[in-house]
Parts: C-alpha cells; structure tokens; sequence
C-alpha cells in the first residue's frame, strides 16, 4: 500500500468584510450627534490637533489658502485633498442593514405593499441604528460610580441583565443566584442597590412595586395615594372610586386627588430610555416665514469655526523640519481637514433633509400638527439622493423650530392612512384627532377605544380598535375605565 503524503499548497482567498475605517466611524458619529455632542468632540480635538485653529465668529473664510496647499510633494497629502467625504454612498455597511431589513420584509410578507405598520417597524428600524444610552448602559453607569464590593458588582451586573424594557425585574432572584453563583443573600442585598438608582422605579417587581418605590423617593410612602396603591391596588385599576372611599373610611374627593396624584407617576421608567430627557434642547434648524416662502437656516452658533493653522503650512512649505516632524504635521493636518469635511457634509446634509421637510409638509407649517401628513425617510433618500440610513443619522438627535414650537426632526417621518376621499393623513394626526376626542369627552361617560374607532370613521378614518388602543397608551391616556370621574 502506497503511503499517503501531505500536500501542501499556497491559495488565495477573496473575501468581503463590512469593517467601519476610523474616519468612517468618526463622520458617522459627527453626522448623527447632537448639536452640543458635536461641540464638545471640535473642542476635544482642538486640544489634542496643534494643527486645527478656532476662528472668531466675524472671520469671513473658514479656511485660508496657504503656499504650502499647493508646494506640498507629499503624494499622500495630494490624496488627501482631492478626498471627498460622501455619505451614503459606498457605505457597504449601511446597503448590508437596508439589504436585511428588505430580506425580512420578503421572507413575511412577500411582495406584498407595506401596511402600516410595517412602515412604522420600517421606520423603527432605522431610528435604532441611531439609538442613544440604553437602560442597561445608564445603569451600569450609575454601578461604576457607587462603592461597591466585587460581588456586589457581579451581582448588579446580572441584575441589570435581566431589567425588561419597562424597567422591571424579569427574572426571580432566586433563579438569578444560582445563575451567577451567588448567595440570595448577596443577589437581595445587590437588588436593593440597584432600586436606588435612577430613574425612580427602576428594578420593581411589577408596576404596583414601581408606583409605591417612587412614592416613598418623593417621601410619600405614607401617603392616601401609597395607602390606595399597597391595599387597594386591584380597585384602583377597576377605578372603583367609592368602593376604595368606603373601605379607607374617607371622602371621595379624597380618592380622586390621591389617584391624580398616582397618575403623575411613571408606570414603566425603562421606556424613556433611549432617549435622553435632560438634554438642553437647541434647534439645528429654524423655520421661519420670509416674505413668500418658508426659509430654512441652520443653527450653527453653537458648532466651533475651523480653519488649517497658517504656522504649521509654512513650517512644511519653508522645509524648516524634520522628516519625521513633517510626517506627524501632514498627518494632523489632514486629520483636521477630513473633521472639517465631516462638519462641512454634516451641515449641508441636515440643510437639504430640512428643505425637504418642509416642501413635503408645507401644510404643517400653515395649519400645525393635524395637517402633518405621511412621510417616510425613503422618500426624502431619494429625493436628496443619499441612502436611508444617511437620512436616519442625520435626522438623530436634530430639532427643528417651527412656528408651532420645536420639533424633533424624527416627527416629521410618520406612515399614516387615506381617507375616504383619498386625503392622506398621517399617524401623528390621528393621534392628535384621538386626543382632542378624549379632551372634550364627558368625564363621566369616557369614550371606550371602540367610542373613538366610530368617531374617526365619521371623519372618513377607518383604524383598527388595537391600533386606537396603542396610540391611547402613547399619548399617556388611560382607559376609558380609569378616567371615568363621578
């Protein structure tokens, strides 16, 4: 029998790989923060790029031109120049997300024309890709900053890991202690940390757990409303007002003023998040009437001018240093000028998504909030002819002052429905429609959802009674069984 021998050779291998280059990542980040987020990198990077100057804000160029733009040999440098940043395009990554997102779509539904919930997934979907500090992130914060002992830690970790979205605790303590290895004791002792941090009601066990947590962190853990909450819980949420006056031995009134009360607590403290609630609100856009049109103006007072150092450009051009120090000045130099083109494309894409905003709701900026009609990023990609995703990054984070108040820029892009005289209308102004019903209703007779399902078809509006339900709880509105007031 002949031996069998080992071959070996040499192949060559091709292969995709979607990988964010540092200055991708970094445009993507300036495109998408914030307008003082955005600040505060410029000034970072003022302090750590001797290249980069802050100009006054009456300086009238942003850049001047200098000898050495055009005595530089470096062939890098060339390259450098003649880059231009361009969102949307080439982006592998951002095509993959939408190329999954259309793969999903096909797999469930065919080619079948969205509803409209698809569309909202559709849009959801793209506002995730911008999401900001998650509930777990804020918590581990607030657990990096505290004094605690390593099993603390670990335990606040698996904790955290098991929060729902709502902020509640979603698995039982026992079974956590033997997943971590813990002792309940330790995992009891860890809970009870965690349900100091903030927001208040973070890591209850249900909602009647929540309510009373931020009762007794507003030092009313003695109070009628705690009391109507700890003993009467299942009556509060049938709203049997005077069954629960009866059984306390107190006056209706009493009741009432204690449920509003409760109903200023937050139910579900996990759902604000991401979004950031204390963030100082400053318009990237204002929109204001000029003579015969609608102008838009960008807010940039806040967002730093910078220009190319002069003393560093002469000290390459004059060849006053050395091969190494020219290499580190050419490097941050060019640094500087892809963060200033990162700026530059930030701000002109955020201008044309607004002009297009306000061409596609021009009716919102006469009327307000009911004329709001449908729209959806896909439309505004095409027409400024960047990819969704480009549009979703950009619309992150961004406000926009109106005549009616400011915006965040993310309200604009809304599916909706058509009427019967084929008006489309967008799910905000249902919304809105929806909340000016349960305003004028009589509070002894509430409208039920399936009340308001038949006010809306008189309106030539046909929706779904769980649609009416899951707009009602978005707006913050409770039942028409807990509003009833007698």
């Amino acid at each position: 029998m002949a031996a069998q021998g080992f071959n070996q050779e040499l192949r060559q291998k091709q292969t995709q790989s979607l990988v964010l280059a540092p200055q991708l990542r970094q445009s993507l980040k300036i495109l998408q923060v914030a307008q003082m987020d955005l600040r505060t990198t410029i000034l970072e990077e003022l302090q750590t790029n001797p290249s980069l100057e802050e100009l006054s804000m009456d300086t009238p160029s942003l850049d001047e031109p200098s000898p050495s733009d055009s005595e530089s040999n470096d062939p890098k440098d060339e390259h450098s120049q003649s880059e231009e940043l361009e969102f949307g395009e080439n982006f592998e990554i951002l095509n993959k997300l939408d190329e999954d997102w259309r793969d999903y779509m096909s797999q469930v539904g065919g080619a079948q024309n969205y509803t409209s919930e698809d569309a909202e997934k559709r849009e959801h979907f793209f506002n995730s890709l911008v999401s900001e500090t998650s509930l777990q992130e804020h918590l581990l914060d607030q657990a990096s900053l505290a004094d605690l002992e390593p099993n603390q830690r670990e335990a606040i970790e698996y904790l955290v890991g098991s929060i729902d979205n709502s902020g509640f605790l979603s698995t039982s303590l026992s079974d956590l202690a033997l997943l971590s290895g813990l002792s309940l004791g330790e995992m009891q002792e860890a809970h009870n940390i965690l349900r100091t941090f903030e927001p208040a009601g973070i890591g209850a066990f249900d909602v009647q757990d929540c309510l009373l947590m931020q009762l007794k962190a507003k030092f009313r853990g003695r109070s009628i409303a705690a009391e109507i909450i700890r003993d009467h819980f299942k009556l509060l949420s049938r709203r049997r007002i005077p069954d629960i006056a009866r059984r306390m031995g107190i006056d209706v009134e009493e009741v009432q003023e204690a449920i509003a009360e409760i109903a200023l607590l937050d139910p579900a403290p996990g759902r604000r998040f991401a979004d950031d609630t204390n963030r100082s609100i400053m318009p990237d856009v204002i929109v204001e009437w000029d003579e015969d049109k609608w102008k838009v103006t960008l807010n940039s007072d806040y967002i730093p001018r910078l220009r190319i150092s002069p003393t560093y450009k002469e000290m390459i051009a004059k060849g006053t240093v050395s091969k190494q120090e020219k290499e580190y000045i050419q490097e941050k130099i060019r640094s500087g000028k892809f963060l200033m083109s990162s700026i530059e494309q930030r701000q002109q894409t955020i201008e044309r998504i607004a002009n297009e905003i306000v061409k596609l709701q021009n009716d919102f900026f006469e009327e307000g909030v009911s004329k709001l009609r449908p729209c959806t990023m896909t439309q505004v990609a095409e027409i400024v002819g960047v990819h969704e995703t480009t549009v979703s990054r950009a619309l992150a984070n961004k406000y926009m002052q109106t005549p009616h108040g400011i915006f965040e820029m993310k309200f604009f892009f809304t599916p909706g429905y058509k009427g019967s005289d084929g008006e489309a209308i967008s799910n905000t102004s249902v919304k809105d429609m929806i909340q000016q019903l349960i305003a004028s209703e009589d509070t002894s007779k509430p409208l039920s959802d399936q009340e308001i399902v038949a006010r809306l078809q008189e309106k030539d509006l046909k929706i779904a009674r769980r649609t009416v339900a899951k707009y009602r709880e978005e707006l913050g509105i409770l039942p028409s069984n807990l509003r009833r007031q007698y």
